[in-house]
């Protein structure tokens, strides 16, 4: 049977250290945001309403379209009191955008890769910051499709929510990961030849 130490030292070490620091963004990350940021109206609900509004603002002023509003709901799910943020088209419904909607996460994970990853200071401040707005950009014009295509496709609205369009954010964000890392060479002290 393999031992975990000879597994372990059979990882290279930049790998292992990339791990490591991931592991402990990750749980770092849980704590802070499951005591200390859950409830709070400091991160999801600034960043829902900013979506919802964005969408709106996008959709009014683009595609000879109009009409487009949003309003701040609670509602209740299993007992929990949850915000959200609800747009109408024409004072009729037309998208609900809840906080685990509005692209936090997903930042939070690309922002992690980056902190993880052997980079210059600066670098990592550039495209921390480039890549969290552009992020944001593309789940706004997610939700702007969202509502186009609820609006005006019906018949695609569930295939583009819960597989095109996630496909697409996660695709961009694996991009943005990609040209990020393409500069940093890795160097293992620990290769041996021969």
């Amino acid at each position: 049977m393999i031992s975990l130490n000879s597994l372990k030292n059979d990882i290279p070490l930049p790998i292992r250290l990339f791990l490591g620091k991931a592991l402990l963004f990750f749980i770092v990350w849980k704590i802070i945001y499951s005591f200390f940021l859950y409830d709070s109206k400091f991160l999801d609900y600034p960043l829902t309403t900013h979506v919802a509004e964005a969408s709106t603002v996008f959709l009014n002023n683009s595609m000879l379209l109009s009409g487009f509003t949003t309003q701040r709901v609670f509602t209740e799910d299993d007992s929990l009191l949850i915000e959200a943020s609800e747009i109408y088209h024409n004072d009729n419904l037309v998208l609900f955008i809840a906080d685990a909607c509005n692209g936090l996460e997903l930042m939070v994970l690309y922002i992690g890769f980056i902190v993880c990853m052997p980079s210059k200071y600066w670098r990592k401040v550039i495209y921390i910051l480039l890549g969290v707005l552009f992020i944001d950009i593309i789940n706004i014009l997610r939700c702007s499709g969202l509502i186009y295509l609820r609006e005006y496709f019906h018949a695609y609205f569930d295939f583009a929510h819960h597989y095109l369009f996630k496909a697409v954010v996660y695709a961009a964000t694996f991009l943005m990961w990609m040209v990020y890392s393409r500069k940093i060479s890795l160097k293992n002290e620990a290769l041996q030849i021969g």
